[in-house]
């Protein structure tokens, strides 16, 4: 028997900063953990998954360097020491928490929790055990959805597995166009895999606008080793030793692909079967999510619920975010995790960056914004980095010219989009943007050219 202050039930990104930060506010602390430190995002996904393309783009280089009139040999991909240089930067980081979690007297127990009533869980693992608190917090994340007709298996892989291959695929059919099978998909293109993505929907990356779905999908169309069929309902995969078929349609039309593989990518489910919530008085949703308020509290007022259990963007920062949140609610702070605004990114080539409401939940609303756009084409640094392909767009309040929203296409997306986080956290106009000086040249230049086009006074643009 075990008594903490909070227990944390997963040790993902949502996790084990809501116990540090839990430990910081002076609280002890207890995570239950059935897997590794770092969860999913850190063990196989965000971390290994943007290793993988990072290595990908250098795959690449031949190709891409031509242009420039700088000639190499053909790339050639050495997959297990690639596995191995991945394997060593998810060590580094894993071990860097649990040095963290020790340091600040974070008890971690090794095992699957599930709750007894409303303040006691069981442990199951190398040591039974049951653990009493007085607060808790759920993070046990989510699990990619497998669907019967072409449930994973040795040729039939979800995210993890095609992470984890020691060997090049020939070739890969990608069964969902979302930002995990686009990630991937372009991953193993650019290591020279022939990729199929089937796509159900009209345009892959539909969570995006179309202008940003539509600069990737040109992209990949124009590579000769990337299919992409959008409107593709895929009924059956037949898999064997050597490989897969799968069986789909477009408008009617039954077609059929061969392949070395099939990764499926369709969606996530959040991990709430094992925890029998209801012993602790829980509600969920018919599909896992539990309901939370803006501080995170469940309908128990003790017990919160962070991360991609909850309804809402499955993103690992907003996980974190809510990990802090909820340890200090149980703190006794006020906190709203609806004052913060969070930004989603797609490792795409090109990548993506978006942040703030769309413009049709703007519209929606009742808010009458002004878009303004300012293309890479015209940016010094897109230009010698041999990729002018892209824009930043800024949704701007028509009122006060407060900039609401924000997009980020092209090179170094991922990276801008946390200075537009910034201006958007901090009720910045586009004047205070386009007075902030940006070096030159630098890709940042064109966050300040499209607040210049904001307030009516464009210079490298029309």
């Amino acid at each position: 028997m075990l008594h903490t202050d909070v227990l944390i039930i997963g040790a993902g990104p949502g996790g084990y900063v809501a116990a540090l930060r839990a430990a910081q506010l002076g609280m002890k602390v207890t995570i239950v953990e059935k897997e590794k430190l770092g969860g999913t995002c850190l063990n196989v996904g965000c971390i290994p998954s943007k290793a993988l393309i990072e290595a990908s783009h250098y795959a690449a280089i031949p190709d891409k360097a031509a242009a420039t009139g700088v000639h190499f040999p053909d790339a050639k991909v050495d997959f297990a020491v690639l596995q191995a240089w991945k394997n060593n930067i998810i060590r580094q980081l894993t071990d860097g928490i649990a040095g963290l979690l020790q340091h600040r007297n974070v008890k971690v127990i090794q095992g699957v929790a599930a709750f007894l009533d409303p303040h006691t869980v069981t442990v199951s693992g190398d040591e039974d055990m049951v653990v009493t608190f007085d607060s808790c917090i759920i993070a046990t994340g989510s699990q990619p959805v497998n669907v019967p007709a072409f449930s994973f298996g040795k040729r039939i892989l979800s995210s993890e597995g095609a992470l984890s291959l020691n060997k090049k695929p020939s070739s890969l059919a990608v069964i969902g166009g979302g930002y995990i099978g686009v990630e991937l998909g372009t991953m193993f293109a650019n290591f020279g895999t022939e990729v199929t993505i089937l796509e159900g929907l009209p345009s892959i990356l539909s969570g995006f606008s179309s202008e940003m779905s539509t600069l990737v999908q040109e992209e990949l169309n124009g590579r000769e080793n990337v299919a992409i069929h959008n409107d593709a309902n895929v009924s059956k995969v037949e898999s064997s030793n050597e490989g897969v078929v799968v069986n789909f349609e477009v408008f009617g039309e039954s077609r059929q692909i061969s392949a070395d593989y099939a990764l499926v990518t369709v969606g996530r489910k959040p991990n709430t079967e094992a925890l029998r919530i209801d012993k602790a008085g829980i509600e969920a949703t018919e599909k896992g999510f539990i309901p939370i308020d803006s501080a995170c509290r469940t309908n128990q007022p003790h017990i919160f619920a962070i991360g991609d259990v909850t309804i809402g963007q499955a993103l690992a920062h907003r996980a974190s975010l809510q990990g802090k949140l909820s340890a200090e609610a149980i703190s006794g702070e006020i906190v709203d995790i609806a004052d913060h605004v969070i930004p989603a990114v797609v490792f795409s080539d090109p990548p993506l960056a978006t942040v703030g409401p769309s413009q049709d939940k703007l519209t929606t609303e009742g808010v009458t914004v002004e878009v303004h756009h300012f293309p890479f084409s015209h940016n010094g640094r897109s230009l010698t980095m041999n990729n002018g392909k892209g824009f930043v767009k800024l949704l701007v309040d028509s009122l006060d010219q407060t900039i609401l929203s924000a997009e980020v296409a092209g090179e170094g997306a991922t990276e801008l989009i946390n200075e537009l986080a910034v201006a958007i956290q901090s009720g910045l106009t586009a004047e205070d943007v386009s007075l902030v000086v940006h070096a030159h040249p630098t890709l940042g230049e064109s966050i300040m050219e499209a607040a210049d086009k904001a307030i009516g006074f464009p210079v490298h643009s029309l």
